[in-house]
């Protein structure tokens, strides 16, 4: 059981099991088991809005990059 709670964790580097679930635990804690879904949907959309936001930025350079690069036609 606790191998398999090592590796279900492993994506938060050094952290182990134990600290993990303590980290849990204290949310619980904090804020409610009702609340945490609540935060969890705020989280998500914070998250999916700055990828949004970081996409729309990156889109807009590389077309400003384009329109620069593009040859100009001279003017008779």
């Amino acid at each position: 059981m606790l191998v398999q709670l090592t590796t279900t964790f492993a994506f938060l580097g050094g952290l182990g099991a134990t600290e993990a679930i303590l980290i849990f635990c204290a949310i619980v804690f904090l804020f409610g088991a009702k609340k945490i879904p609540e935060l969890a949907r705020g989280l998500g959309k914070g998250i999916k809005e700055f990828k949004d936001a970081s996409k729309e930025i990156k889109d807009n350079i590389q077309d400003s990059i384009q329109e620069n690069n593009k040859p100009s036609t001279p003017q008779a």
